[in-house]
């Protein structure tokens, strides 16, 4: 069981606090609604429970309760706080053993009742065999039921807690006096015992549908191999490592945080964390991922984040949060739950009034069939459909190397119709290479070295290219006493300027942005200085082999494929003749895409897929933003699905495992919304005994949990 984490950081100069506490105990969404409500009552902000992982954070200042004071308080709606409670010695496994034990001869002698057979059949026996069942369920049940109306919220417990009750106390009463009719102590013990079995069953199941994030964890490392100045290696705890720390790490071991290679070169298994199946070679320079296993070689590296800064931790967060963002679909199923339990309770008692009094049932068959009415209603199935679903989906998302922001995220992007790509880095390889350079200076190396001091400071895959070719000297050489240039700035969408100690202006970019005064703009970049065209370059590209793949698919699913480049008209065309694509747009500046995507966006719901820094704002402005992993930090944090590696072979996959979790959800909501109006009518006209009431209501969540679970190994 993992330990439990109290974390306090400071969020603004008002001293608010940021707490995260582990919390045991809770077996559904209604267990979260009962300590949300707690905590925002008590004027705790952002609070946010997940009821599969046991994660509860919440936002304060010193003024509010003391946090020893929360803890007590969760306590006694029923949890524990895990690492600081002490574990309970009746844990739900040792009370449903016990409570079987007590049960098994009560429901024997039911059923030898049944066939003629005398066994148990002092009315006192029965009982001190059944109060310590009995016991068990007042104190399990009975102890969230009254911290949920003190809450003024109600759940499935209080279901269980007044029909359980309902039968003992009847049988009580038929016990002294004497009236064999009244006896049913075998329902009472059978309700406690089978929904403290369909309890363990249905945490153990939801423990399968998180098993992304236990995956994910696991890949965490606790210790680090430090290079210490004088050579020496020490051990130290990851979370001392900070960036620039030198860090041996040896075949066999995991990459402790994000970092460079200074010396070496291995083979590193990525695959938990990027989805990438076979291991990837990598040298000096070359970056490493926290988490990522080295199976062969031996590698000094420089720390680049903190253990809490790394990729690997950032997917857990995200993983984290997107299993509990609600998706629409779940808003009719939570007024639904809301006003469940009180409209089971009316039908109940509507049930015992109209057998009684207008059918004239006798007494106890009327009270049985109120009783079953409460224990075959099952809000849980409808609290847990949604957000089983959601866990398995982003869990399995991440495994495929595909992060999402919010579990909403998953309902919107299954219904997109046009997906929007920038051309350069997304649709093409993105890695440049210099056809050619005209040049209109007479100091070609002095151009060439001035270019290459620009380019440096752009984070557009051209650029990076260009930088790489231009490093290497031998095509294009370089003069290492060229003038130094400053101010250095890149403009989203049209280049670079910079100046020189004599106030020289140079530009580097398109035609419009570096040179708008020259005629012949067929280049793809100009460089020019003082609006004096010092050179232009002309730059091959080629599509990425999986571009092909990824629109057939989109087509043959109905969608429309669109490209929205910065690029040229021509280029522009080139590329979407050569992948199918009828609808393109060229030369757009940042402003341009914002309004083609405002234009698309009326029409249906639109996803943009890029990776540069001047596809940030319309990877914000439509729909749903899609990001490669190998594109800029501004580009990822405007996105709400991030695809690792920079794979677009990982669209068609994020897309059909968004559709398969969604009609799960669907799948879920009918059956515990079937189940619960078929269920109940039949309880109440009598047709349906307690104890199979229970038992049915404790499968049920189990359905729906099992469909959930399902959606892992589903072949998508």
């Amino acid at each position: 069981m993992a330990r439990g984490v109290y974390v306090y950081k400071k969020l603004s100069i008002q001293m608010d606090m940021q707490t995260e506490l582990k919390v045991d105990g809770m077996t559904c969404s209604s267990c979260a609604a009962n300590i949300t409500t707690f905590l925002e009552k008590k004027g705790f902000k952002d609070v946010q429970v997940n009821f599969s992982t046991g994660d509860v954070s919440f936002t304060t200042d010193e003024n509010v309760i003391s946090l020893p004071a929360v803890k007590k308080s969760i306590h006694q709606l029923g949890y524990t706080v895990v690492g600081d409670d002490k574990e309970p010695y009746w844990t739900l496994e040792k009370k449903l053993i016990l409570a079987a034990i007590f049960t098994l001869p009560l429901l024997l002698a039911h059923f030898f009742m049944m066939a003629g057979v005398p066994f148990l059949e002092n009315p006192w026996i029965q009982l001190a065999i059944c109060f310590p069942v009995f016991v068990i369920g007042f104190t399990h049940f009975g102890r969230t039921s009254l911290a949920a109306l003190k809450n003024g919220s109600t759940h499935m417990d209080v279901l269980i807690f007044i029909g359980s009750t309902a039968a003992f106390i009847y049988s009580l009463i038929g016990t002294i006096q004497g009236n064999p009719d009244y006896i049913f102590y075998e329902t009472s013990a059978m309700i406690i015992t089978l929904v403290l079995l369909g309890n363990l069953m249905e945490k153990r199941a939801v423990k399968q549908t998180t098993t992304a994030i236990e995956d994910l964890s696991e890949l965490q490392v606790e210790w680090a191999k430090k290079i210490m100045p004088s050579g020496t290696i020490v051990s130290v705890e990851v979370e001392g490592i900070l960036p620039g720390d030198w860090l041996q790490v040896n075949e066999g071991d995991k990459i402790p945080v994000d970092g460079t290679i200074l010396k070496g070169s291995v083979d590193i298994d990525e695959s938990m964390l990027t989805g990438e199946s076979l291991p990837v070679n990598k040298s000096e320079n070359d970056t490493v991922i926290g988490g990522s296993i080295v199976t062969a070689g031996n590698i000094t590296i420089a720390a680049e984040t903190t253990s809490k800064e790394t990729v690997l931790s950032k997917m857990i967060e995200l993983v984290k949060s997107a299993q509990q963002d609600k998706p629409a679909i779940q808003r009719l199923a939570d007024k639904i739950s809301s006003i469940f339990v009180p409209a089971v309770l009316l039908i109940a008692v509507l049930t015992f009034l109209i057998s009684y009094l207008l059918f004239s049932i006798p007494f106890h068959n009327a009270i049985m069939n109120s009783i079953a009415v409460l224990v075959i209603s099952c809000p849980c199935a409808m609290g847990l459909a949604t957000p089983t679903a959601v866990m398995v989906g982003v869990g399995r998302l991440a495994k495929n190397g595909i992060l999402i922001k919010g579990g909403a995220t998953i309902e919107v992007f299954s219904k997109i119709k046009h997906f929007v790509f920038d051309k350069t880095g997304t649709l093409t390889t993105g890695d440049f290479r210099i056809k050619d350079i005209n040049y209109f200076g007479k100091n070609t190396e002095e151009i060439n070295s001035m270019m290459l001091k620009m380019e440096q400071y752009s984070s557009h895959p051209i650029a990076h290219s260009l930088v790489k070719e231009l490093e290497n000297g031998d095509r294009y050489p370089l003069n290492g006493s060229s003038p130094k240039l400053s101010k250095i700035k890149e403009l989203k969408g049209q280049g670079l300027t910079a100046s020189d100690k004599d106030g020289n202006e140079y530009k580097l970019g398109s035609y419009r942005f570096a040179a708008p005064f020259v005629k012949d703009n067929n280049a793809p970049l100009y460089f020019s200085k003082n609006n004096e065209l010092l050179a232009t370059i002309e730059i091959e590209d080629q599509i990425k082999t999986e571009s092909k793949r990824v629109i057939k698919y989109l087509k043959k699913e109905g969608k429309v494929p669109v490209i929205l480049s910065g690029d040229r008209n021509e280029k522009t065309q080139r590329v979407a003749q050569q992948l199918g694509i009828e609808k393109y747009y060229g030369e757009q500046l940042p402003a341009d895409k914002l309004n083609a995507i405002d234009e698309l966006n009326k029409n249906a719901p639109t996803a943009m897929i890029g990776d540069g820094i001047n596809d940030a704002p319309a990877l914000a402005k439509a729909t749903i933003g899609v990001s490669l992993s190998n594109a800029s930090q501004v580009a990822m944090q405007s996105a709400q699905v991030i695809l690792l590696n920079g794979n677009l072979d990982r669209l068609p996959t994020a897309l059909s495992i968004s559709k398969a979790t969604l009609t799960t959800i669907k799948q879920n909501l009918f059956w515990a919304f079937a189940y619960n109006v078929i269920a109940i009518p039949i309880a109440a006209l009598g047709y349906l005994n307690p104890m199979w009431g229970a038992l049915f209501m404790a499968l049920s969540d189990v359905v729906v949990i099992g469909n959930s679970v399902r959606l892992k190994f589903r072949k998508i």
